[in-house]
């Protein structure tokens, strides 16, 4: 018996509308069981011990807590379950087996415990040994998969109630005749936790929270499909699970309550024709697996036995429906509720934010989970996206590696989350096993859904309505296997990229179920070479076919060449082969597009003053802060600024080694020719002066590449750095202290003005900063512990800093301590902003001792500090004995008449220093009056106004006194320039315009 998904002639296009009608119809909204963390992936096969490296698609469960928390909604879910039959444990008893059922719970146990790499580079927050949210399970039945889907839209189904919610462990209660249900079909389409459900279960009874069972046995398809000798079911337990091999022999004599877990049937092609698969029933007799598979089913072998398969919704028909007890549909999370109970249980675990200090971490996991909250409550896309627990998961470590990644290790990307976040959920599997051409899903995915993302880059949009389907799935369709892949695909595959748009307006169209995931995929689409003409298609194929001829050929011509004097034949031969070299250098050129492709899309001017690509990321998960759009306003244009990213991010070794184990190779030649072409394009273009926020994507398109000799090439050719204004988190630091570490050339200049770093910010950029010529922190609320950092860095041997700008931050009295101590031992800084950085007389007293131990510093700027008279000429007195210290600013601080009539008195010639305070000097305009005014207009927006005011009106006073005292016509023309400057300041700080 072989059952396929039926297809017409030809494909109505209203069933692609029917897709996204019925995205979440089946959908459950009011039960949720808390018990352990969805995680996404498939369950793979089972160990032999309990401490083999764990395969990849078994990797995503652990063992829970003993005590386990049930959540209930609406739903009428028994907790009674019927005991265990004490016939059979007493029989237990006298085989003497309930040890070895303990050593296979046991080892169960173990090995579900294992977390995959996904997992443990996140740290213990995302360990699954706590509680989580189970999503909803709906029975089902064989009529309700075969009917056409309910006209619903995901704004409808958010509040639709869910009908026949049933809990996982009452899959196997009587039905609604009565009978007792021995085998359950658990359904559902990628993503949508079938694995993580059956992991629960069998993690539950190794726990003692399923007494329903006294024996569970689970088996993978995948590995019944890649064996191909008979086996008898007696042997195929005990070479899976050695614990039991004094079990088996009593299995249907004891009477066993036995649980047989069979994930994956779509693995599998089943035939239950007896002409293809003889009945069975003794289990020490030799069959092929899927015949043990078809029997248990037919309960022909092992009759008491109960069974629950997984399977996607294409392979459903594949078990008829007479052996089927009862179907369940796994229907997500189809409740915003449980969105929010799933993320507030992963993103406040202990631990989550790393070392950071218990208060500081706790507030900022608070805050984040709100912000997700309240964008969940807008109904937003994302809300319609986290139906699916496998893309909840992916959100949530997005969100742990943009908020809580204090270093970065090498293999850690954004690029290589998506990579692991597919492999877990399609873990090389291919797209219909029943089809000869055996596809592999991620594959079939990368060449259509990869299409329909590029296009929809290059054209600058993410709806994509019916018509744009048709011209990206069907457009090529030629044969009946092709039809059969896209119905599979239809079934099982499409919701997981795609679903219904939530704007106003635009319920029937289609939209990336995750936005990055659209430019992901447009990136695999190009690098895997998929965006050929038809001409360059052909060619290929027929190139290949060539040079497979060729070589037999040429076995051939050389024997008749001997025989025969037909000098023509290896003349024919050579031309022959020229079609293959030659069309090996037109391939070249296709590399070249991907580089020419790759840098055009990273350095577009229009995207040059956007938020930097992390900062529009965390925007389309935690939403925007701020009043709700207008339905009829116009919608800003859409951005693609990570699709030349992840481009960069797949051709590093590590994401190409997993995506070949999807089935999507891309060799090493290929990728060594595309950075080899990127040089003449990505690094000439990085060159230029780019604006912070482009900047910042470029060091972030480098660190995604994981191409250490192209990176220290780009890094050497930028003298100077500029990322004023990007927020600097912990990531961005990791990644520019990464990315930076590449070479060790000095930089000329770094300016890291506003960019809310803190102590640990610099503790993560401190070998950056030594390298660093001109260093500017200004506007970054540095304090005490900062000037520490800042200390630990001056007086380091390899420091080059000469020129320092810590203008307008918290220093203080301590940190102006730690920075004259720094002063001290420092050799290699000539030049010290501390303007405005709340010095008082005890800061400037202490930079005042340390300052002639100094023998470098030139310029030291102590404007706005509140110093007084004593102070102010101690700094002077000081700085008149230094032997490099020609010019000290002083201006905007509480000085007096008499101090001012003092420091007047310095002349650059006798004393050797310059005190700038006033706009004056003496009977003249001082010569640095632009430049005190230009200081005060940069930074009127971060001091009180109001002192700035009186300041002015001072300086204002003076300016007319010493004009009234000299009689120069010259003279007074520039003092009345001067005032006119002051006048207009005065006039826009009263206007606010300034």
């Amino acid at each position: 018996f072989r059952c396929r998904m039926s297809h017409q002639s030809c494909l109505p296009w209203g069933s692609w509308a029917q897709l996204g009608r019925s995205l979440a119809g089946s959908r459950g909204t009011r039960s949720v069981s808390v018990c352990a963390a969805a995680v996404p992936g498939e369950l793979g096969s089972v160990p032999l011990a309990p401490n083999p490296v764990p395969r990849k698609s078994w990797l995503c469960w652990t063992s829970l807590p003993s005590c386990c928390v049930r959540y209930q909604g609406n739903s009428q879910e028994s907790s009674a379950q019927p005991s265990s039959s004490h016939h059979g444990q007493s029989q237990l008893r006298n085989v003497a087996s309930s040890g070895a059922i303990r050593k296979h719970q046991k080892s169960l146990s173990a090995w579900f415990s294992n977390q995959p790499n996904e997992e443990r580079q996140f740290g213990p927050s995302f360990s699954l040994d706590a509680v989580h949210v189970d999503p909803v399970i709906r029975e089902s039945s064989l009529e309700e998969i075969l009917k056409p889907s309910p006209d619903l839209t995901i704004q409808n189904q958010l509040q639709q109630p869910c009908r026949k919610v049933i809990s996982l462990h009452n899959l196997f209660d009587v039905d609604a005749c009565g009978r007792q249900v021995k085998n359950v079909v658990l359904y559902g389409t990628v993503g949508t936790g079938k694995s993580t459900l059956i992991k629960k279960m069998v993690v539950d009874w190794c726990h003692g929270r399923l007494p329903r069972f006294e024996l569970v046995i689970p088996f993978s398809c995948e590995d019944l499909s890649h064996s191909h000798a008979h086996v008898s079911l007696r042997r195929l337990i005990t070479k899976k699970y050695q614990h039991l091999r004094d079990v088996v022999p009593v299995l249907e004599a004891s009477n066993l309550k036995v649980l047989f877990i069979l994930n994956g049937l779509e693995r599998l092609n089943l035939d239950f024709r007896l002409a293809g698969t003889e009945l069975c029933c003794d289990p020490n007799e030799p069959v092929p697996p899927s015949a043990i598979v078809v029997n248990l089913l037919r309960k022909y072998l092992l009759p008491e036995a109960s069974i629950i398969v997984t399977t996607r919704p294409s392979a459903v028909r594949r078990i008829p429906g007479k052996y089927v007890g009862r179907y369940a549909e796994i229907c997500g999370f189809s409740d915003t509720n449980l969105q929010k109970l799933y993320f507030q249980m992963r993103l406040s675990q202990p631990g989550c934010s790393g070392e950071e200090s218990q208060e500081r971490s706790s507030a900022e996991q608070e805050n984040l989970v709100e912000m997700l909250s309240r964008n969940l409550e807008r109904h937003n896309q994302i809300t319609a996206a986290c139906f699916l627990p496998s893309y909840c998961w992916l959100v949530c470590t997005t969100l742990h590696f943009l908020y809580f990644t204090r270093t970065v290790p090498p293999s850690q990307t954004l690029t290589g989350i998506y990579t692991s976040f597919l492999r877990l959920n399609f873990s090389g599997e291919v797209l219909d096993s029943t089809d000869p051409t055996h596809v592999s899903m991620m594959k079939y995915v990368a060449k259509t859904v990869g299409k329909l993302a590029y296009e929809g880059v290059m054209s600058r949009k993410t709806c994509f309505s019916e018509e744009d389907l048709r011209e990206c799935f069907e457009v090529e369709m030629k044969t009946e296997s092709e039809l059969n892949l896209l119905e599979v695909f239809r079934s099982d595959v499409f919701r997981f990229f795609l679903s219904p748009c939530v704007q106003p307006g635009k319920e029937h169209t289609f939209v990336f179920t995750i936005p990055a995931m659209q430019e992901y995929l447009a990136a695999l689409y190009v690098v895997l070479g998929e965006k050929k003409t038809l001409a360059q298609r052909v060619g290929k194929e027929l190139s290949e076919l060539i040079g497979k001829v060729s070589e037999d050929v040429a076995v051939v011509v050389n024997i008749i060449s001997k025989v025969l004097p037909l000098r023509f034949l290896p003349v024919l031969f050579n031309l022959l082969k020229i079609f293959p070299r030659y069309f090996s250098r037109v391939s070249g050129k296709d590399r070249d597009a991907i580089a020419h492709t790759m840098a055009e899309e990273l350095f577009k001017e229009e995207d040059y003053y956007n938020d930097d690509v992390l900062d529009q990321i965390n925007s389309s998960i935690l939403g925007v802060e701020g009043p709700m759009r207008h339905p009829d306003e116009a919608p800003d244009d859409e951005v693609f600024e990570l699709f030349p990213i992840f481009m960069g991010g797949i051709l590093s070794r590590r994401n190409r080694a997993i995506l070949e184990q999807l089935g999507c190779s891309i060799k090493n030649l290929a990728a060594f020719e595309i950075a080899k072409a990127m040089k003449k394009t990505v690094i000439r273009k990085g060159r230029r002066g780019l604006p912070p926020s482009e900047l910042m994507d470029y060091l972030f398109f480098l660190h995604e590449f994981q191409n250490e000799r192209f990176t220290a090439e780009a890094i050497r050719s930028l003298r100077a750095v500029n990322l004023s204004s990007v927020k600097m988190t912990p990531l961005k630091c990791s990644v520019l202290a990464s990315v930076m570490s590449t070479t060790c050339h000095e930089v000329e200049e770094l300016n890291l003005t506003s960019c809310n770093l803190d102590s640990s910010s610099l503790r993560t950029l401190f070998p950056v900063l030594l390298r660093c010529k001109a260093l500017h922190l200004q506007l970054n609320s540095l304090g005490s512990d900062a000037c520490k950092e800042i200390r630990d860095l001056l007086l380091h041997d390899k420091c080059v800093v000469s020129s320092l700008r810590l203008a307008n931050n918290p220093v203080g009295e301590q940190g102006a301590r730690y920075l004259a101590e720094a002063l001290a031992g420092n050799r290699s800084l000539t030049q010290l902003s501390l303007l405005h950085t709340a010095l008082g007389d005890p800061g400037a007293e202490a930079i005042a001792q340390h300052l002639a131990e100094n023998q470098h510093l030139q310029e030291l700027n102590l404007g706005y500090n509140s110093l007084t008279d004593t102070a102010a000429l101690r700094v002077v007195e000081v700085a008149k004995k230094h032997q490099t210290l020609d010019k000290v600013h002083l201006y905007f601080n509480d000085i007096s008449e008499d101090g001012k009539r003092a420091l007047d008195s310095l002349r650059m010639d006798r004393d050797g220093v310059r005190a700038l305070v006033f706009l004056t000097a003496g009977t003249d305009v001082s010569d640095y009056w632009s430049h005190i005014l230009s200081v005060v207009q940069r930074n009127l927006p971060f001091w009180d106004r109001e002192r700035v005011r009186q300041h002015l009106a001072l300086l204002l006073q003076d300016l007319e006194s010493s004009r009234s005292q000299t009689a120069n016509p010259w003279r007074k023309a520039k003092f009345l320039r001067v005032e006119s400057e002051v006048k207009k300041m005065l006039g826009k700080l009263q206007d606010g315009s300034l």
